[in-house]
């Protein structure tokens, strides 16, 4: 066979595409405004949300769609159909799938961390597993957030992608999704715990954090005050 160059590997070429697509910073909040509704959303939505001029909301959800990232649909917003009913207007939702090389995928190996300290401290300290699984977690969170001036920066930075909701924070990615899919019960303590060390790392009150499995596509909840 012609050429002894290694062949371009599809998937890794559309995960480099796609994270090439959220380098640029108002994309990224593109994304993380149409990642956070269960509905597809239209550029007027988009617009509004982030204060953007229309055009420009649609020009980053146009790269998106190119990336992978976003897919899109038409839909009369009126209900109506017939003559007088308008045009079909273009809506956005995220893919489906997950980005193999994204900032979520390397919150694996911090998930496995954590379970290996938590299993350690069981079986030498005799410390309860759930006991040793939240502390544990707490400590991997305060030290995610360490650099991040404040909790929706930390969450921000380390691809949880959080998005208002009233006054709310939610998270529009699990980062342990395939894990939480088997075990949701152990992963999301985990993830709990986890957010709750970035928000005391970053000076929020970790009360602020609960468990709501229906909260965006996490099982998270950034309350505005604490219980």
């Amino acid at each position: 066979m012609a050429g002894g160059g290694k062949r371009a590997d599809p998937v890794e070429d559309d995960s480099i595409r796609a994270i090439g697509a959220l380098a640029d910073a108002v994309r990224r909040r593109v994304f993380h405004v149409v990642s956070g509704r269960p509905d597809a959303v239209g550029r007027d939505h988009v617009a509004e949300a982030l204060g953007i001029p229309r055009s420009t909301a649609a020009f980053h959800l146009d790269r998106l769609v190119e990336a992978g990232l976003l897919t899109t649909e038409s839909r009369r917003l009126t209900g109506r159909s017939g003559p007088g009913a308008g045009r079909p207007a273009k809506l956005y939702r995220r893919a489906e799938g997950e980005v193999a090389v994204s900032i979520p995928a390397r919150l694996y190996e911090l998930g496995g961390g954590v379970m290996a300290e938590a299993i350690g401290r069981a079986l030498d300290d005799g410390v309860p597993v759930r006991e040793a699984l939240r502390e544990a977690a707490e400590r991997a969170g305060r030290r995610l957030a360490a650099a991040s001036p404040d909790l929706g920066h930390a969450l921000d930075d380390a691809g949880f992608e959080p998005t208002g909701d009233d006054d709310d924070l939610v998270l529009g990615t699990c980062p342990f999704h395939r894990l939480a899919r088997e075990h949701p019960g152990v992963v999301c303590e985990l993830n709990h715990a986890l957010v709750c060390g970035m928000a005391d790392s970053t000076g929020a009150d970790p009360g602020r954090v609960r468990l709501d499995p229906g909260a965006g596509a996490c099982c998270i909840r950034i309350a505005a005050t604490p219980l």
